[in-house]
């Protein structure tokens, strides 16, 4: 049995950060054991009014889980949102006890939420600060938007090469959603130490959010199955690009993750691969 500790945030009428990121590890028939970083009834993008979790509240959950020993169990840490740069420390600290020698699990995955264009940053300066500093260097792999590599690496991008190039300056394996990709497309964009690769796809003229969660998502699950990291890519995006296509369909602003479970684990849309 699989298992993925997420940190990030709930919003349970939204699928959205750790909301999404639960469905879609249960659609791979990964467990998920989320610990919420704020809490949500609706997506604060439609005005929904949360509650920061308080770091002693954020420590002593986590501590409940260790407690448990699901650390010993877990192969995955995933993270997202956070609040507070304390609630940032106190990840850090969790990640550095939970990975232990050399095994490689669990395999830890870095979504540094920080901000998107046009309007920036949607964090502090000091919880920004605090995931470049403590998280990014944690990372077996990130997964940035394009303006969140833009902040985390200080240079401005605007192709798809110049994000490889600020993806390996970082130097973490990334995979980097919102690349420029051909006219009309959008693209995810794959990057390691030796190989780059974009994989392409239409762009929709309102996609619902939470793509990047689901990637996020996706791709670390496919880690955990066993999935050569480029072809975990390659999925993950045609698994954006399904859900996304399935929204606009059905004319929702939420992304129809569970409707479309089978899709999301065996997608089939159709991508354009391009080598950098």
């Amino acid at each position: 049995m699989a298992l993925a500790l997420i940190l990030s945030s709930f919003v349970a009428a939204s699928r959205i950060g750790g909301a999404a990121q639960q469905y879609v590890l249960a659609a791979h028939r990964i467990d998920p054991v989320l610990a919420p970083t704020a809490m949500f009834g609706r997506t604060p993008a439609r005005g929904g009014k949360g509650e920061v979790t308080p770091p002693d509240v954020f420590r002593r959950m986590l501590g409940d889980i260790e407690a448990d020993a699901v650390f010993g169990l877990v192969d995955l840490i995933l993270t997202g949102h956070f609040s507070d740069p304390v609630q940032v420390e106190i990840a850090a600290g969790l990640i550095e006890r939970a990975r232990v020698g050399d095994t490689g699990r669990p395999i830890i995955v870095i979504d540094p939420v920080l901000g998107d264009a046009p309007g920036g940053l949607y964090v502090s300066e000091a919880v920004a600060r605090a995931v470049a500093e403590r998280l990014v260097p944690l990372a077996d792999w990130i997964t940035p938007n394009l303006w969140e590599l833009e902040r985390l690496s200080g240079r401005e991008i605007t192709t798809a090469a110049e994000a490889r190039d600020a993806a390996r300056a970082l130097g973490r394996p990334a995979l980097v959603t919102s690349t420029p990709a051909g006219e009309d497309e959008i693209g995810v964009l794959y990057v390691d130490a030796e190989t780059a690769t974009l994989f392409a796809h239409p762009r929709a003229d309102a996609a619902p959010k939470g793509t990047g969660d689901l990637v996020s998502a996706s791709f670390a699950a496919g880690l955990i199955e066993g999935l050569a990291p480029r072809a975990a890519a390659a999925r993950a995006t045609r698994a954006a690009a399904e859900a996304v296509a399935a929204a606009i369909r059905w004319r929702t602003d939420e992304l129809p993750i569970v409707a479309i479970a089978d899709r999301i684990v065996r997608p089939e849309a159709a991508l354009r691969e391009q080598t950098l």
